[in-house]
Parts: C-alpha cells; structure tokens; sequence
C-alpha cells in the first residue's frame, strides 16, 4: 500500500504527522506545568511537622529546583538531597519558615536536553535525505551512461 503513494503524498503524510507531534508536545508541556508537579511528595522519615508546613501551608517559591552540591549529596547533611539530588527553597506564608523540600529534575534543563536531541535528530535527517537523494541521483545517470554505451555499441 505504501509503495502506491506518490512523492507528494508521502511528505505531506509526514509533514502532517510532525506537526501533530509537535502540537501534541506543546499541549502536553501546558498541561503538566505547575509547582506542585516537581516536588517528591512523600515526607522525609526523620522531618518534624514545621519542616514540611509547605504540605498544609501556603507557600512561595524563594529558590528554584536546583542541584544540591556534591558534600550535600555525600554526607547526607540535607536530607532533601538524598531522593533526588535536587532541592527547591520554600517560604510558608503563614509561619514564615523556610524550608527546602526536595524535587525533581530541572524542568528547564530537561527542556533544553529535549530539544536539543530532536534538533539534532531533525538534521540526522536532514542529511541523510540528502545523501540519499545525491547517492539516487547518481546510481541513474550511471544507468544512463550504460544504456547509451549499449545503444551507441549497437546492443
């Protein structure tokens, strides 16, 4: 069936699905952003109450996710560092502590590692079109030249 669809077809088909690919991403990207989806929602074991007021507080975000830093991680003196190895400062608005509470990765660094993959990939593609179309290109005026040896020879 495939083999049936013209030049045409076949990128209008893929330039289609692209798109939809795309439309699908930026939706997705709307849909899952918010505070409350980066942070590890379970409590650390050895966490009193006021250290986790962001759970039954309003609060406000003073430090973004970020890496924690290597002693951290090693020496476990943060405890928010060892589930994930990255942290966010929080301020609670009605006691007024701040306090950090361990997150997931950087959204915007994963963004980032994201496009840059599918960018790179697009011109994989890009190139390997390229190739071969030039390689196709070349294989028939080989042909050519060979047809018209044998018509010239009398074949």
């Amino acid at each position: 069936m495939i083999e049936s669809c013209t030049k045409k077809r076949m990128i209008l088909a893929i330039t289609f699905l692209g798109g939809l690919t795309l439309l699908v991403l930026i939706v997705e990207s709307h849909w899952t952003s918010g505070s409350s989806r980066n942070h590890v929602g379970v409590a650390e074991k050895n966490a009193t109450n006021e250290n986790n007021c962001w759970l039954h507080e309003d609060f406000e975000i003073v430090e973004p996710c970020h890496l924690c830093t290597e002693f951290e991680i090693t020496s476990k003196s943060n405890g928010v560092c060892v589930p994930t190895k990255f942290k966010e400062t929080l301020r609670c608005k009605s006691s007024g502590k701040v306090v950090s509470r361990s997150c997931d990765k950087v959204t915007w660094l994963e963004e980032r590692n994201f496009w840059i993959f599918e960018g790179s990939m697009f011109l994989l593609g890009i190139i390997s079109t390229t190739v071969v179309f030039a390689r196709q290109k070349i294989l028939d005026h080989r042909m050519l030249r060979r047809i018209q040896r044998q018509l010239a020879s009398g074949v």
